[in-house]
């Protein structure tokens, strides 16, 4: 007799996600948070809003090749100070957390900033947490159809203005509303947009915890700044264990301070028990404190059994006034040396930086020739960038030859924040010249302000 055929076991690789709905708590970390919602929302909706000289505050205009920031203009020739800003950036970044540790993601990072307004609408329109555990396992009927149409109708509104703010960063974001109110926005407007929109519904409303969690990078690197003194949110085991309380609900002198009522848990926007130690998906938003300390008031016990420590204070039982004195420790001093190294040299140069700019390119279709006089003639093209944003008069000087003049108009005028492509013709006796180039340089300078002056070096041709 055969034997019978095993049954297949099916092995699941990737586990279903569960979905989180974190309880709302109140606190001073929570208050924290709200706090960097309102600075860090108002600053994104309302600088686009902001005027200076007649023209947007901030415009990173893509189409003339001009990023305008408070009064200052920057050209593609600038470059170097983007480059700069982002390294002062992650810096800024390795400098906090390792002193700190995630501060950022719990407070400040975009992700967490939108994921808190969009849980808010949540529990406005679907209720507490155990309403909308409630509600997911809910069949669907009107009420079910009203709440979640309400919510995602919220959170589309948002998500566009959203999605409208960020492109008006890039396109004048008044002509951009008048546009819009005509129904007459371009293509590509429409597009970036909707994109942004749906990237803010899709990443607050849906994934939340799981950009944090899988998606972004900074999660995965960050202990590579953590050391044993970096500020961290951590359970203190030696006070909290074993935990629980009694039968009679009393607590049990045996007992350590932590209850086990799970409420760190419950209000964590990722998940985890931050009991089983540091994880990498904790955020550092400090939500657990604010409730384990919410607990501790309630069974008359003191605040801290969660809290803002680290290992060593943890393992040697230190003071706060000895973690403090740890934080000028090398990683930190290093991180802050080169951030402020980095953020003087870009300041220093930013202030001493001439509100001009020049390119000379010369006419490769004529080597030189010979004019009236006798005289050999060449012809460039001058870029002239006025990079401020007030009006000049420019004057055109060349140098590097004995009697080198410009033919014509040596004058131009420019606008603020504007370029203009001049054609200047050098004449020069051929007597002071060698055969063949010859150095020279130009020199624009403002006629009513001689300390705005700029070189540039450029080659004279001598035919034989």
């Amino acid at each position: 007799m055969n034997a019978p055929a095993p049954k297949e076991a099916v092995i699941k690789m990737y586990e279903s996600r569960a979905d989180i709905h974190p309880r709302e708590v109140k606190g001073r970390f929570a208050s924290l948070r709200w706090a960097f919602v309102w600075l860090t929302q108002l600053l994104f909706y309302g600088v686009p809003w902001l005027q200076v000289h007649g023209r947007q505050a901030v415009l990173f205009d893509l189409e003339t090749r001009k990023f305008h920031l408070f009064g200052l203009t920057l050209w593609p020739q600038d470059f170097i100070y983007l480059a700069a800003l982002l390294i002062i950036c992650a810096y800024g970044l390795f400098l906090v957390t390792a002193v700190a540790g995630r501060i950022w993601c719990g407070y400040a990072c975009p992700q967490t900033v939108y994921t808190e307004i969009f849980l808010w609408i949540e529990r406005r329109i679907e209720g507490n947490r155990s309403a909308r555990i409630r509600l997911d396992r809910q069949r669907w009927n009107g009420e079910k159809i009203a709440k979640r149409g309400s919510k995602h109708l919220a959170w589309a509104l948002v998500a566009l203005w959203t999605g409208f703010t960020f492109v008006g960063y890039f396109t004048p974001i008044r002509t951009l509303g008048h546009e819009a109110l005509r129904f007459g926005l371009g293509p590509w407007e429409s597009f970036w947009v909707l994109f942004y929109a749906c990237a803010t519904y899709e990443n607050a409303g849906w994934l939340r915890e799981q950009v944090c969690k899988y998606m972004c990078p900074y999660a995965r690197f960050q202990s590579a700044m953590f050391d044993r003194d970096t500020l961290i949110v951590s359970y203190d085991v030696k006070r909290g264990e074993p935990r629980g309380v009694d039968k009679s609900g009393a607590r049990a002198t045996a007992k350590g301070d932590c209850i086990d009522c799970s409420m760190c848990v419950q209000v964590c926007p990722t998940g985890i028990d931050i009991r089983n130690g540091l994880q990498y998906e904790c955020i550092g938003c400090a939500a657990c404190v604010d409730a384990c300390d919410t607990v501790m008031d309630k069974v008359h016990k003191p605040h801290g059994l969660i809290r803002y420590s680290t290992g060593n204070a943890l393992a040697q039982g230190w003071s706060g006034a000895q973690i403090r004195r740890r934080i000028l420790r090398p990683r930190v001093i290093g991180y802050g040396v080169f951030f402020l190294l980095i953020a003087g040299a870009m300041t220093t140069s930013l202030v001493l930086r001439t509100p001009l700019k020049l390119d000379v390119i010369r006419d490769r279709g004529a080597m030189g020739r010979e004019v009236e006089d006798g005289l050999i003639e060449n012809v460039y093209r001058l870029q002239v960038m006025n990079t401020g944003e007030e009006a000049h008069v420019f004057r055109i000087a060349v140098a590097g030859i004995p009697g080198a003049a410009v033919a014509g108009d040596d004058t131009v005028e420019l606008k603020g924040a504007s370029a203009r492509a001049v054609p200047v013709r050098v004449r020069a006796d051929p007597g002071h010249a060698k055969t063949g180039s010859n150095h020279i340089a130009f020199t624009v300078t403002a006629q009513d302000d001689a300390g705005i002056s700029v070189t540039e070096k450029a080659v004279f041709i001598v035919p034989k």
